[in-house]
Formats: C-alpha cells, structure tokens, sequence
C-alpha cells in the first residue's frame, strides 16, 4: 500500500470510511440512474417533433438498457483491474458528453448512439455493479442492508431527476433539458478524481486496526476470469440470471411507457411526471427495507412479497386503461411503487454470499447484464405492443406473465432453496 493510502486509512476509522462507501454507492445511483431514465419524458417531445411511432421512440430506450446490461459485465471487470476512481470517472464523463451532445441531435439513429449506447455504458458504470463489489467489501454480516440502501438511490434518482427534466423541458425545451443534465455531469468529475479511491478499494481491515496487506491490495487489483467461468457452471448463477431477467422484462415493459399511458389517460404531464416520482420514493422504501427484511426474514418471503405488490400494481394499471380513476392511480403508485427494484438488493446479497472473493464485481456485473437485456426487451416489446393494440391492455397482462417466471427460481430451485431463512442461511454454491 502506498505511503498516501496508508495515511488516509490511519487517519479515518472504518466506520467512516464504510459510510463514505455506502454514501457513494448511493449518490452515483442516483446520478447515473436518474438521469438515464429521463427518456420516458422525451418520448412524446420527441414523438411530437419528428413524427416517430412509439416503437422507434421506445427502441432508443432498448438500446440504452442493452447497452447498460452488455456493459456490466465489462465494467465488473474494469472495477477488478483498475479500481472505482477509473470506473465512476469514466462513467461520469461518458454519460455528461452524451447528454450534451445529445441536445443537437436530429436523427433516430444519432439517439440510439448516443443516448442509447453511450448513455448505456455510462449508467453502468455509475451503477450497482461497482457499488455492490464496494460496499460488499465493507459491510460483512448485515450485506443485504448495506446494499439495499445504496439500491435506494435509484428510486431517489428517480424521484428527484425525472419530475426535474419533465419541468425543465416544459420551460426550456428538450434540447436545453439535455444539455443541462449532461453538463450537471460534467461538473462533478473532478471531486470524483480526488475521492480517497484507494483506500476505499481495500475495504474492511482486521479487527486489530491493522493496514491491509500490500498482497491483497494487489490479489484485488488483478483480473480474476477464472471464477466467471466457475460461477456460468453452477446453478445458483443462472437462477439468479432468471430473476434479475424477467423482473427486467416485467417492470421496463411498463415503466417506460407510464407518463404516457397517464398523459393519453387524461392527466397533466406534470401530474404524470410527479406520480411517477412518488413511485420513485416509495421504491426507495422499499428498496431498503427489501434488504433488511432479506436479511432478518429471508430471502423468498421477502422476494414473493414484493412480486405481489408488483402484480396488484400491474392489476390497478389494468384497470384504469378502462377506467381512469385516482384511486387506481394512487393503487399502482403504492403497490408497484414500493416493490420497484425491491428485488435488487436481494440479487446483489444473494450474489455477494454465493460468489465472495476477488471476481464479484464481474460475476454481478454479468449477472446485472441479464437485467438489463430484459429491460431492453420489455421497453421494446411494450412499443410493438402499444403499435399494434393502440393501446396498453397488452403490455400489462404481459408484464404480469414475465412477473410469474421471475418469481419461480425462489420456489423451484435447489440453488436459491436455502436462503429462504433469513440471517442464519448457508454460505455455499449448489
């Protein structure tokens, strides 16, 4: 360890320096997430200005959640090399360039590069994927929720970033709205330069308070392709791939057409943009106590839980595309709204507790890609839907089947069959 590192780790506690990890995980969920979801506000500006069905529109939205999901991977690996200063510093510039240059685009094929593609990779790189293998690294026995709250920054980027771009694009346009998020951006890459990174990257040192080793400061800084391979041959891997899948087919195929569908159903968008919010702020609810009660009541109560206030959600949408009521609003709002992303910090625990050691950020990484290629197929198939129904009817009743094959690995797997008792659940593989 350098002579730097070691000063900063003798000069703050490990209680500071796990906060300031968790603190961190949070705030670049925050950015990352909420800034990439302002497309669902683009969608009619955009639909309105150059005349694009709801499926082109909504393929842009594709792109970026398979962009995201195809990146983990690599950013999983990038963070086992090269450590979080690399991985949050790219994303941050990646995703600010974009969004500025995205103010000047005129053409379908320009959004799915640079908002899809380059906007995609950026996420990545400012979400859950460095955050888990961070704070995994500081937060041992109450993982579930350490990573839970850190989960909950996206339901507040949500909350906080959407309703702003729907305001800002009523008062300024699109155009300016983009180029005002990427350079908000922009402006935080050199705080993140500065960050004691190194020092964060060791994680926990032993209860004596000594310095980590300088071995497994490097242990940890080499790529690890060996345990991916493992991992991609046990079961535990793949059911988790089936949950994180489908819940991404289930939720996108509804989420990115909601201030729309609320918009066609009558209401201000605004209004629309504001419900979707407080849906963001319950999510934030939920998020963290998903990983807590994880952790104290186990991993399937919890997980069942949460797919059924996602299906009672998804029954009041369905109702109200016949009959657009408030209270049928202010039922998804509720019931969907605190199950989304509940089933997050369940994954990241699940997977922190199978696949320990140096190669977790890309075995989570590959992992979080099968999320986001769900996403991007839901996003998609809910534009193909609304085109050819005129409609909603059939995106609901088809997030409603994903959300039954996302719930199954829970109850029929072997690998995930032992975590159903809460904090005394085994450590292993099957």
């Amino acid at each position: 360890m350098s002579t730097g590192a070691t000063t900063a780790g003798r000069r703050y506690s490990d209680s500071s320096l796990a906060g300031l990890a968790l603190l961190l995980g949070f705030l670049f969920n925050v950015a990352g997430r909420g800034v990439g979801d302002t497309y669902i506000v683009f969608l009619l500006p955009l639909s309105a200005e150059f005349g694009w069905n709801r499926s082109a529109i909504s393929s842009v939205y594709s792109v970026y959640m398979l962009s995201t999901g195809l990146s983990a991977p690599f950013v999983g690996m990038l963070f086992d090399r090269w450590g979080p200063r690399v991985v949050y510093s790219c994303g941050l510039a990646c995703l600010g360039s974009a969004y500025v240059l995205a103010g000047n685009l005129n053409q379908l094929w320009q959004f799915h590069l640079f908002v899809g593609v380059a906007g995609g990779m950026g996420v990545a790189a400012l979400g859950m994927v460095p955050a888990a293998s961070l704070i995994s690294r500081w937060f041992r026995g109450n993982t579930g929720t350490a990573i839970g709250i850190a989960y909950a920054g996206l339901g507040c980027g949500t909350l906080l970033i959407v309703p702003l771009a729907q305001y800002l694009s009523e008062s300024f346009g699109w155009r300016d709205t983009y180029q005002m998020l990427g350079a908000s951006l922009l402006v935080l890459l050199p705080f993140v330069l500065f960050m004691p990174w190194r020092v964060l990257r060791a994680g926990r040192r032993e209860e004596t308070q000594n310095p980590v080793a300088p071995e497994v400061i490097a242990a940890r800084a080499m790529p690890q392709p060996g345990p991916l391979r493992a991992a991609l041959k046990t079961r535990a891997f793949w059911s988790l791939a089936q949950v994180f899948c489908f819940t991404g087919v289930a939720m996108y195929t509804v989420l990115v057409q909601t201030i729309a569908f609320l918009i066609e159903s009558g209401f201000a968008p605004l209004e629309a943009a504001s419900a979707f919010g407080l849906a963001g702020i319950l999510s934030v609810i939920g998020v963290t106590a998903s990983g807590t009660l994880a952790d104290r009541i186990g991993y399937r109560r919890t997980v069942t839980a949460s797919f059924i206030c996602t299906m009672l959600g998804l029954i009041c949408l369905l109702a109200m595309s016949t009959y657009p009521s408030r209270w049928f609003l202010f039922g998804f709002i509720a019931l969907f709204g605190i199950a989304q992303g509940a089933r997050g910090p369940i994954v990241s625990s699940l997977c922190a507790k199978l696949f320990p050691g140096t190669g977790l950020a890309t075995i989570y990484g590959t992992i979080y890609a099968c999320m986001s290629v769900g996403a991007a197929v839901g996003s998609l198939i809910s534009g193909v839907l609304h085109d050819v129904t005129g409609g909603y009817q059939a995106s609901f009743v088809f997030a409603m089947l994903m959300v039954l094959i996302a719930i199954a690995p829970f109850w029929t797997s072997p690998a995930l069959r032992p975590f159903g008792g809460g904090r005394n659940a085994p450590n292993r593989t099957k």
